[in-house]
């Protein structure tokens, strides 16, 4: 049972009646407007490093696999520590671990900001990803227990709105302060965002927490986190380093045990972390696991499609972020057609469509994509794409939160996150590894006509290869013109690693997919 605590000091009180709903309607819109805050600083750190890869790489002195782990490391960081810490808030009270989530994240990002070699800026990107952690569920549970019935599908709905918005902002901004100022500025936004939605919470978010006879799941905790670990870990340096290789098995049995373990412990717990068993219900596990491998995909392919703006097209940040936008309004729009087409066709012929789009959206990027080609090589696959994941990314989320009861939302609102947060996670450790592999071994025999000092640079990552063009070298426009096409080979390898996703995902759908919900037809009055 949940209630509020009125023990607390005053600036982490709530209000003093057992029902949580707040019927003051201007301090629900602040209640609103403080977790979206947040939540868009949450979302702003995944999307906003993505237009700095080749700055980071030559500022720190860092190869392609390590800017990629900078990357990585905050979506890992996030993705295990979800679920622990969305309990955490719950027995602990939400707002005091907004709060200190708040408090964590803004000095994390300040650190990143202020970094001065890899080492660094990698410990500052995990911290951001815990303090992450913490905001996330917070904002969505604040908003499923303050607004009453008639109102929270609305508000449910400004947050996703804001969670997609929020990346195309937070990419859109952070190439502004790049092309303008400099990459450590971008680490600004979401501290100043940290900072106002800190200030707002004081005043505005009330606090909850849920009181429980159980112990905490601290063993669950654990066993969740390793999983996500080791198997990030394993799809990480898989291609890069051979998937025989001893850290790559090694990486992968730590995952699968831990999450066979998971699964083991969680069946027996009294109050799981995760009850495995709701995963009986076909919607929630066919929309989870297409969620999860949507959010993969798309992370997969903005890691490699912003570099392909910036380095092979010469394009600023700023530039790139606005190449995207033709995939991001698509998505967007057809993000709100959707819900009418599941209405007519099913959800499961809805979102198999938008998969077989979206597969056919990888293929198309692949096979037309060239140095020469430039930015309408790449344009027909995007906006193929970007239709597939509007079409079916709506219907996947529904499948979800349909198949809990309105007393179990919250169950529902985490498991949308950890989807979200480990499918992101994977989809860059995956699509990126087999880019980066991909890139190293299509320029490695091409390297023997030059240097073996320019030579070991650009082997390294194409920012490389850009940085020697400037210094006027006899040789330095075959040498970028060599890591330009091998860096399009390794887009190519990305991008059919996403093709054989997607085709895996499509066939799931076809046999499990959600089924068209059967319309409740009202029982007439006796008279």
């Amino acid at each position: 049972m949940s209630s509020f605590d009125t023990s607390l000091p005053p600036l982490l009180s709530s209000v003093e009646s057992g029902d949580p709903t707040v019927h003051d309607p201007r301090r629900r819109r602040s209640i609103l407007i403080t977790v979206c805050i947040a939540l868009m600083a949450v979302i702003a750190a995944v999307t906003g490093l993505n237009v700095a890869q080749p700055h980071l790489a030559l500022d720190l002195g860092a190869s392609q696999s390590q800017v990629l782990w900078m990357i990585n490391i905050y979506a890992i960081s996030l993705a295990a520590l979800l679920l622990p810490l969305g309990a955490v808030g719950d027995r602990w009270g939400r707002k005091p671990v907004l709060l200190i989530g708040l408090g964590v994240f803004g000095i994390a990002n300040i650190a990143s900001g202020l970094a001065t070699n890899t080492e660094i800026m990698l410990a500052a990107r995990f911290m951001s990803g815990v303090g992450a952690a913490m905001i996330m569920p917070v904002t969505l549970s604040v908003i499923t227990s303050v607004f009453p019935d008639e109102e929270r599908s609305k508000a449910i709905g400004v947050w996703t709105g804001v969670a997609g918005a929020g990346g195309i902002l937070g990419m859109f901004l952070s190439a502004v302060l790049v092309d303008f100022l400099s990459w450590r500025w971008l680490f600004a936004l979401p501290a100043i965002l940290a900072v106002v939605a800190a200030v707002m919470a004081l005043r505005a978010v009330p606090n909850s927490r849920q009181f429980s006879p159980h112990r905490f799941d601290t063993v669950g905790s654990v066993l969740s986190l390793v999983a996500i670990m080791g198997a990030s870990f394993a799809l990480h340096e898989g291609p890069a380093i051979g998937w025989s290789a001893p850290e790559t098995l090694a990486g992968l049995a730590l995952g699968v045990g831990a999450f066979g373990a998971f699964i083991w412990w969680e069946l027996r717990h009294p109050e799981p972390l995760l009850d495995i068993r709701l995963f009986r219900k076909r919607s929630l596990t066919s929309g989870s696991v297409s969620l999860m491998t949507w959010f993969g995909v798309q992370a997969g392919v903005f890691i490699v499609l912003y570099p392909f703006f910036q380095a092979v097209l010469g394009w600023s940040g700023l530039l790139a972020t606005v190449g995207l936008m033709p995939m991001a309004l698509l998505m967007m729009i057809f993000s709100g057609v959707a819900p009418r087409l599941s209405a007519k066709i099913g959800p499961k012929a809805t979102i198999a469509s938008g998969v077989l789009l979206g597969g056919a959206g990888l293929a198309l990027m692949a096979m037309l994509v060239s140095v020469d080609g430039g930015y309408l090589s790449v344009l027909l696959g995007m906006i193929t794409m970007g239709i597939g994941m509007g079409l079916a990314m709506a219907p996947s989320t529904e499948a979800i939160t349909s198949s809990l009861p309105r007393e179990q939302q919250g169950v529902a609102s985490a498991l949308n996150d950890v989807t979200r947060e480990l499918g992101t996670s994977l989809g860059v450790a995956l699509l990126g590894a087999v880019f980066a592999a991909g890139y190293g071994s299509a320029i490695a025999p091409l390297l023997s006509d030059f240097p073996d000092d320019a030579a070991a640079a650009a082997s390294q990552n194409i920012a490389n290869a850009m940085a020697i063009v400037e210094q006027g070298l006899p040789y330095a426009d075959a040498l970028y013109r060599t890591a330009q096409e091998a860096f399009v080979q390794g887009w190519q390898q990305a991008m059919w690693a996403g093709v054989a996703v997607m085709a895996v995902l499509f066939a799931f759908v076809v046999m499990r997919g959600p089924a068209k919900p059967v319309p409740v037809v009202p029982v007439p009055a006796e008279i």
